[in-house]
């Protein structure tokens, strides 16, 4: 700490150093509360060294129609309420261009790098067509991703989610290749998504190398491999735990090295023997005695006095309000206010005399009043904790003004509306000539300051919720003692007031203060202050005031509105009291405005920072010094020090320093001190940042109504080292950071409010704001609005910066700012930014004196309700505490698993079904079918006749004509195989799978006839088409195990809504009738688009017990059904015969829709136990299915951390991490079934994960394709098990799941085994050494927003790529981004690499309901989905 210093900062200033603050007027851009040239000049410095490094930063494309709506939504017209009161942040209509030419050009050659070779791709328009932008706009991106697949040789690409340890400590981004977005012409031109292989798929790995896409998640894949921190010491965690990742504290980290700090006492409250004992006696002494005396003068916008309230005016109208408070509101039996109530007090910022009227009126009247802000709308920003305020105080009387009560909203029947939140309240108009005159014996009853409440101060925390201070009367009394005292106020002084008379330093200088002393309040609007900042300046020299009250906000504007004014003179001043002193960065403006006016008679001595808080009212200020004393200190304390919470000074690291001012000393007849942030209030050191505590009686007491939280503000007992209470009264806690130096000065470094801690370190939101302000000083944000706060994601705060940009900001503009002030922050906080949002200029919620709301920006944010026009987030830069990557163990050898499964008792998880050699088979195939459909009357039977080689029923819908065609073949001795017609609406993917089959069977010769059908299925993963053969013998064996499960026989009557074309649907719609005798109603479900009731009017018309339907058709049933329960239940619909009505599936039980469908159906008579799925795949289209015997479906609740690791760990309902699991229905009989290990082949134990065997007469025989790859088809088709049962021959499923014997009893009396289906091994993701399932991720996707419809995930280059479908605006869009990240990090602990977002109806989808990701990973790396936005992650 160095006194002299600020001899030296404060000399009188030459005149070209003040004229550098003449120029400094302009169209207002930043807010110079937070301005520091050295600030200023250590951010150049930062980014300066960001200079030597180039890294490619992607730039996020965006459809150009959202580009141009975005910029002119962003043309408001300019606010007039934009300045700041302090309750928001970054907030100032000022300006400087003061160094801007220097500064730009500084930062555009560290931007853009002398270097040679950089290149750096501009575009000034957002209109350059796809066209140009595929052939040469993304040439030098696709170059380098050339040179990069060139290099690795059509090898994997590299991983870039794991740990690298070369390099120390190169940061994010540097040379930024700035690339535009095509233009996406209009909607005419928008052709419908193609997908496949439908464009250039040039490299090994099918990535198009001139795709824009591509190039871009290089770029993006490039900058990530570079490490961007030392990485952390890694420790052995159990995985099965799965912990994430504990930061270590920094051995080298500074640490507290000081002797225990002591407390330090505040001088005497010296009694003076004519103090009031009450401030109602105050007041009641100068009315009688000084009734002419001024007491406030306000003034109107022009700077005219409007109103001088003298003590005599001030004293009678105050008991008139009292008495009509007590007696004139509500009946004489029942007032409306007693003595001791709570009322409201609802007054403009321009009429201080009616609210001092009020205010005093209530304290004669012993009623409470509870100040609060005028609600402007219906729906305030924080309207709803004002309310809860409110609601808790049990407020129900409003006092307000006659103007202020006629501009309040009103309902169109003229009465004003209750205020969102509010409870119902009573409006009391305060103007004299609506109140009654008190008789004349009535007086107020005058007591002295006593322990019962004086008011309730509002105080608005962290989280946006509103508390009330309760301040007593002896509290409030032994206050303005204090004050009185340390500033040496004396009678009939002037006193210029700036600040809000309602709470914080302006009510307790302006409002209470000045009448104990009989003062004289010149009280200038904050109105008057927009239109001319210099009005308080001018009034100091008019009425030659001794005081001033101000910010460091109003310092900043005059001098920015300062003009060489001749007849300035503030020689008259005695103490400039600057209330947000505690505010670290209101040093700059003290010395600047310091510096301008000491030539106009401004003492040094006369600025008087101090600090003060709601829960502890003024906690120091600085005494007015006399001449030839000490000037006060200031400290320049290093940043890296402060976020680990030591005082270290001056550090060689020059760049981040802060400087801090000193706020005086204690309060006179206070006791301070300074304890930890955590734990135990116990003493700090005396090189430690710490809460500030004080005690003293001049303290609010408690928050009204909140015992819990007042025991932990208002009740704080420091100990010291050996654990023993410093006092026996109670200490309250100030909210305020900082320490007490030499000479005991209090130094003050930050909020507890604006206090982020961010793996372990402090950071300070004003200091974050100021070095993003000091980026780009003159151009970029608008009027400096600026939202610093913390949100936590993952067990640690992440830093999101919401800034309002200019409304003629470009693309480029926006992302080169954000690249810089991510540089800037971590160059000087040596923190990383989660989340950088930009919103449209005048869009953030305001406070009511036009300042940012902190909680509200917050609390849009999270909801998805910020609508910013452009956001960057840096994930992978900023969580440090992922879980370690799981190291995969050597393999056990299978014959040591079956062994370790015996011993510990458990039985290798191996099931049945019944078994099929008991049935007699009396010549079914020569049974007559009846086959009905449900459009055409049920009345003829069909000869199946006709010769047909390969079904593809062109017509619209699939109907009996395809069954006779499928007989006829057969008849004829040719193997049939059906493929679905190709799509009218997607010819292009669809037409060629038509003509691929048709190549593959002109390949092979007829000698074929061992198979009786090829089903054509689809691989979900590498678009590969497949072809099954199943023998007369495995069709046959098939649908009597089907016929024998659900009790097919010729009476019953199926209804089936399935695609005809492959799989179970096939078997049911084309063999099962045949087979069985059973009658079938058959409705394509292409129908239900049209007429989603169609299915269940047929089920409830034909009274039919068993049904299949896909999830599709469930879906389109649940959402086009589910407002009309009511009409189709008056139409007759009964659903209550329905037995079994079973979803058609090859995937995991989608429990939610099944839930849903059985809830919505229920009141059409619909069962719950009636709903269920069967299971199937590639190699045995039906291994499970729910028949009409057997115990009902059971779910299970697994760990999604265990099964990541490939373990199945059984948790109860409800608790974290858990998901539900359904059982696939019954195993079919003549089907045995085994959980192998998809690696070693061998058998699994019970509630083990592995991959699903099945061995059956039905099973295929093999694939029918060209290409002859025997060890595939062997391997997927004729397994054997590598130890224990090594003769049977089992299909291999592909689907990984697991066997549990359940206490339930089956048909033969033996304990039922369930068999629950996790997931395809092929399209689970492998990340960080963990298995993930997509499904799992997209569930927890589409939960975060309501506009979100679909979602679909797939990885690429081992980046994690979320797309998503909006309904909404497109506008919502970029709102999207953050929630996505979040909560992929939150529940599955991975990074998001690119963000998608896309119109409904581009996330392709096959008949069964299932999602096609890999053709939408073609179709998102061709270029191909015209997405609304892309985001890729830092």
């Amino acid at each position: 700490m160095d006194p002299s210093m600020g001899q030296e900062r404060r000399t009188p200033v030459t005149p070209s150093s003040s004229s550098r603050y003449h120029r400094r007027r302009s169209s207002g851009s930043r807010d110079e509360r937070y301005r520091s040239d050295v600030h200023t000049e250590a951010v150049q410095a930062a980014l300066a060294k960001h200079k030597e490094r180039k890294m490619a930063v992607p730039m996020p494309s965006k459809r150009r129609s959202l580009v141009v709506q975005s910029s002119m939504d962003a043309y408001t017209p300019p606010d007039t309420s934009s300045g700041s009161e302090g309750e928001g942040q970054g907030d100032g209509t000022s300006s400087s261009q003061e160094g801007s030419i220097s500064m730009e050009h500084w930062i555009s050659r560290a931007i853009h790098g002398t270097s040679s070779t950089t290149t750096t791709t501009t575009s000034s328009t957002a209109s350059s067509s796809s066209s140009s932008t595929r052939s040469g706009g993304s040439g030098a991106a696709a170059g380098r991703l050339a040179d990069v697949l060139a290099q690795h040789n059509h090898s994997a690409p590299p991983d870039v989610t794991g740990y690298t340890n070369n390099t120390a400590n190169t940061t994010a981004t540097d040379a930024i290749q700035v690339e535009r977005a095509p233009g996406a012409g209009t909607a005419a031109q928008r052709q419908t998504p193609k997908y496949g292989n439908a464009e250039l798929m040039e490299t090994g790995d099918g990535v198009p190398v001139s795709s824009r896409v591509s190039a871009k998640i290089q770029q993006l894949v490039n900058t990530l491999k570079r490490p961007k921190r030392p990485p952390l010491r890694e420790f052995f965690v159990d995985d099965f735990e799965e912990l994430l990742e504990v930061q270590q504290p920094d051995p080298n980290q500074p640490k507290a090295e000081g002797a225990q700090m002591v407390p330090m006492r505040g001088e005497q409250l010296g009694v003076v023997t004519n103090w009031p004992p009450s401030l109602e006696a105050a007041l009641q002494r100068w009315g009688t005695i000084s009734p002419k005396a001024p007491c406030l003068t306000t003034m109107d916008t022009n700077g005219k006095p409007l109103y001088v309230l003298t003590y005599g005016k001030l004293w009678s109208r105050s008991v008139k309000v009292a008495y009509n408070l007590l007696h004139k509101l509500g009946t004489k039996q029942e007032p409306l206010v007693r003595p001791g109530d709570r009322v409201a007090l609802v007054f403009p910022n321009n009429d201080p005399a009616s609210f001092m009227t009020a205010f005093y009126g209530c304290l004669l009247a012993e009623v409470v009043p509870v100040p609060i802000e005028v609600p402007l709308t219906r729906k305030d920003a924080g309207s709803q904790q004002i309310g809860f305020l409110l609601g808790s105080c049990g407020v129900t009387v409003a006092l307000t003004s006659d103007a202020c009560h006629k501009g309040l909203p009103k309902s169109p029947t003229g009465e004003i509306p209750q205020f969102k939140g509010w409870p119902k309240v009573m409006w009391f108009v305060m103007e004299s000539k609506h109140l009654s005159k008190p008789p004349r014996d009535w007086f107020p009853h005058i007591k002295e300051a006593n322990q019962d409440t004086a008011y309730i101060e509002y105080k608005t925390c962290k989280d946006g919720s509103v508390l009330g201070v309760t301040v007593m009367r002896i509290a409030m009394l032994t206050h303005c003692q204090a004050i009185t005292q340390s500033c040496s106020y004396t009678e009939a002084e002037t006193i210029v007031n700036v600040l809000d008379f309602k709470k914080d330093v302006g009510l307790w200088h302006a409002i209470q203060t000045s009448v104990m002393n009989m003062m004289h309040v010149i009280s200038i609007p904050y109105a008057l202050m927009k239109v001319n900042p210099l009005s308080w300046i001018q009034k100091v020299c008019q009425y030659k005031a001794k005081v001033a009250c101000v910010k460091s906000r109003d310092m900043h504007w005059a001098l920015v509105a300062h003009r060489d004014q001749r007849d300035v003179n503030l020689s008259s001043l005695r103490m400039l009291v600057v209330a947000d002193g505690s505010n670290p960065w209101s040093i700059s403006s003290c010395d600047a405005f310091l510096n301008v006016f000491q030539t106009k008679g401004l003492k040094p001595e006369v600025i008087c920072p101090c600090a003060s808080s709601p829960e502890a009212l003024t906690v120091a200020i600085r005494r007015p010094l006399e001449e030839g004393t000490t000037p006060p200190g200031r400290g320049i304390l290093s940043m890296q020090g402060l976020s680990h919470g030591v005082i270290r000074v001056d550090s060689e690291e020059k760049l981040s320093v802060l400087t801090l001012q000193d706020v005086g000393s204690v309060m006179p007849g206070g006791l301070m001190c300074v304890v930890k942030l955590e734990g135990v209030p116990q003493l700090c050191k005396t090189d430690e940042i710490g809460e500030m505590c004080v005690c003293t009686v001049a303290t609010g007491t408690s928050y009204y109504g909140l015992a819990g939280m007042t025991k932990n503000t208002f009740e704080v007992f420091p100990v010291s080292n050996n654990g023993t209470p410093i006092s026996e009264f109670p200490f309250t806690r100030t909210g305020l950071l900082g320490f007490i130096g030499p000479a005991g000065l209090i130094f003050v470094a930050g909020k507890m409010d604006g206090l982020m801690v961010v793996g372990g370190r402090r950071h300070n939101a004003d200091d974050i704001v100021a070095t993003a302000l000091a980026v780009e000083p003159m151009k970029f944000v608008y009027r400096g609005r600026i939202a610093v706060f913390s949100i936590t994601v993952l067990h640690d705060e992440r830093i999101v910066v919401v800034a309002e940009q200019r409304p003629d900001s470009t693309e480029e503009d926006s992302f080169q700012w954000m690249s810089r002030v991510l540089q800037a922050i971590d160059g000087i906080h040596q923190v990383g930014v989660y989340c950088l949002a930009l919103v449209p200029s005048n869009t953030l919620p305001k406070t009511p004196l036009g300042g940012i709301h902190l909680s509200e920006t917050k609390q849009l944010f999270l909801e998805g309700a910020l609508h910013p026009c452009n956001v960057l987030m840096c994930p992978h830069t900023c969580v440090t505490n992922l879980p370690k990557p799981r190291q995969k163990q050597p393999e056990i050898g299978p014959a040591s698993v079956m062994v370790g499964n015996l011993v510990s008792g458990k039985r290798i998880a191996q099931a049945s079904g019944r078994d099929l050699g008991q049935i007699e088979d009396n010549d079914q195939a020569r049974k007559v079918p009846s086959v009905w459909m449900s459009e055409t009357t049920p009345t003829s039977f069909f000869q199946i006749h006709p010769l047909l080689f390969l079904l593809s029923s062109l017509r619209p819908l699939p109907g009996i004509d395809l069954i006779v065609a499928f007989y006829g073949c057969l008849y004829a001795g040719c193997v049939p195989i059906t493929v679905r017609p190709p799509h009218p609406q997607n010819i292009a993917t669809t037409l060629p799978t038509v003509k691929m089959i048709v190549e593959v069977n002109q390949l092979c010769d007829g000698s074929n006839h061992y198979s009786v059908v090829k089903v054509f299925e689809k691989n979900v993963n590498d678009n590969v088409d497949f072809l099954l053969q199943m023998s007369h013998t495995a069709t046959s064996a098939f649908c009597r195990s089907i016929k024998l499960q659900c009790e097919l026989y010729p009476s019953r009557e199926v209804a089936i809504c399935l695609d005809p074309y492959c799989g179970l649907g096939f078997v049911l719609w084309c063999l099962c009738s045949v087979y069985s005798g059973h009658q079938s109603i058959l409705i394509p479900p292409s129908e239900l688009e049209v007429n989603p009731a169609l299915w269940l009017s047929a089920v409830s018309q034909y009274k039919v017990r068993d049904t299949f339907c896909s999830y599709s058709v469930m879906e389109l049933c649940t959402k086009g059904l589910g407002l009309q329960t009511d009409s189709l239940k008056a139409r007759g619909l009964d659903l209550s015969r329905v037995r079994t009505c079973v979803v058609v599936a090859e995937e995991r039980p989608r429990i939610a829709l099944t839930q849903s469908f059985s809830k919505l159906f229920k009141d059409l008579g619909l069962h719950p136990r009636a709903v269920s799925t069967s299971f199937g795949c590639r190699v045995n289209l039906a291994i499970c299915l729910q028949g009409t015997s057997g115990p009902d479906p059971t779910t299970v609740y697994v760990d999604m951390r265990a099964l990541r690791h490939d373990r199945v760990r059984l948790v109860e309902r409800g608790s974290p991490h858990s998901l539900p699991l359904m059982e696939s229905g019954k195993i079919l009989p003549g089907v045995r079934i085994i959980i192998a290990n998809p690696e070693t082949k061998g058998p699994m134990g019970e509630s083990h994960l592995g991959e699903i065997w099945v061995h059956s007469g039905h099973n295929a025989s093999g694939y029918f394709t060209v290409y002859g790859d025997e060890a595939l088809q062997s391997d997927h088709f004729n397994s054997r098990l590598s130890f224990g049962d090594t003769q049977t021959v089992w299909a291999r499923t592909g689907y990984l799941g697991f066997l549990r014997r359940t206490e339930l009893t089956d048909a033969s009396g033996e304990r039922h085994d369930a068999l629950y289906v996790v997931g395809a091994l092929e399209e689970a993701m492998e990340l960080r050494g963990m298995r993930y399932h997509p499904i799992d991720i997209e569930t927890s996707v589409i939960r975060t927003h309501k506009s979100i419809t679909e979602c679909a995930v797939f990885t690429w280059t081992n980046l994690l790529v979320v797309v998503v479908e909006l309904d909404g605006s497109e506008q919502e869009a970029l709102d999207l981004v953050p929630l996505v990240t979040n909560v992929v990090l939150e529940e599955h602990y991975l990074i998001v690499g690119v963000v998608v977002v896309v119109d409904i109806g581009v996330i392709p989808i096959n008949s069964r309901g299932e999602k096609q990701r890999m053709h939408l990973r073609d179709g998102f790396l061709a270029d191909q989905l015209d997405p609304i936005y892309v985001a890729y992650n830092m």
